[in-house]
């Protein structure tokens, strides 16, 4: 199906409206055509996003290694699923751009915006020499306003950008994450993703302080994994707008995959 500009701005619009703070978006992260129809098979299914670290595994890949090239093929099949699907009316797709592949950031939201892609994640750290380091705060300001421009003058209005501050996960703190955010909700996102990382994670308290300092306009991940974790309707409860579950979805059909394997060949040569 050709792009429809106005479809994908009702799409956008839509999703925008779905950032509730304290009644959040519920994000099941996808990683290719069988997991889009699973979700959309699930009638509470809201939204699609995928899910970069996966993308990358499944790709033989590191989540920093995902090139430019693999991730929009892979983000162009499960468009192409949707459609198939005859959802592409009613399901927004936000997907997972890193830090915006540098220099080609425009061109990057020019090619998804075409595919039907109304959302991404822009984070502000990138890679240099194998070291993450934070990208300069009104740099990404800038660059967070340049995909919502970009959208636009495709005809796309509304582009939902949920701006990464991965100052915490690198060590700084929860007033540095606020600062960045509000800088970023200036520039035009709906909302800004604090990621506390793989070990150390965010506290309810830190999630609460989020909350207060922007508006209940917070992204937070669901970490099933981790001890303790918080249900997400506790989390909901915290204020925030948006939860997605990034890579534990794949993480938890590999987990099933290696018991079935393990099962299998036991039973073969037990």
């Amino acid at each position: 199906m050709p792009f429809n500009p106005q479809t994908s701005t009702q799409l956008a619009h839509k999703f925008r409206s779905l950032h509730i703070p304290g009644s959040p978006v519920l994000l099941t992260n996808i990683w290719d055509p069988p997991t889009v129809s699973l979700a959309l098979a699930n009638p509470s299914t809201k939204a699609i996003a995928t899910a970069s670290f996966a993308i990358a595994a499944c790709a033989g890949l590191e989540d920093p290694e995902l090139t430019l090239e693999v991730n929009l093929a892979v983000i162009s099949k499960i468009a192409a699923r949707i459609e198939k699907e005859g959802r592409e009316g009613d399901i927004p797709l936000t997907v997972d751009l890193q830090d915006g592949y540098g220099e080609n950031l425009q061109e990057v939201i020019e090619k998804v915006v075409r595919m039907g892609v109304v959302g991404c994640n822009l984070e502000d750290s990138k890679e240099v020499d194998g070291k993450t380091v934070l990208i300069n705060p009104e740099e990404h300001a800038s660059r967070v306003k340049l995909v919502i421009e970009t959208a636009s003058k495709i005809g796309v209005d509304g582009f939902v950008v949920n701006a990464r501050a991965d100052c915490v996960m690198l060590g700084g703190t929860i007033e540095e994450a606020v600062t960045r955010g509000k800088k970023y909700l200036e520039a035009g996102a709906t909302s800004v993703f604090v990621w506390g990382g793989m070990k150390r994670g965010l506290r309810d308290a830190e999630v609460r302080e989020l909350v207060e300092g922007l508006d209940g306009k917070v992204s937070v991940i669901y970490r099933k994994s981790r001890d303790g974790a918080l249900s997400t309707r506790a989390i909901g409860d915290l204020g925030v707008a948006r939860i997605s579950m990034g890579p534990d979805l794949w993480r938890e059909a590999m987990t099933c995959a290696e018991r079935e394997m393990t099962r299998v060949v036991e039973a073969h040569h037990g």
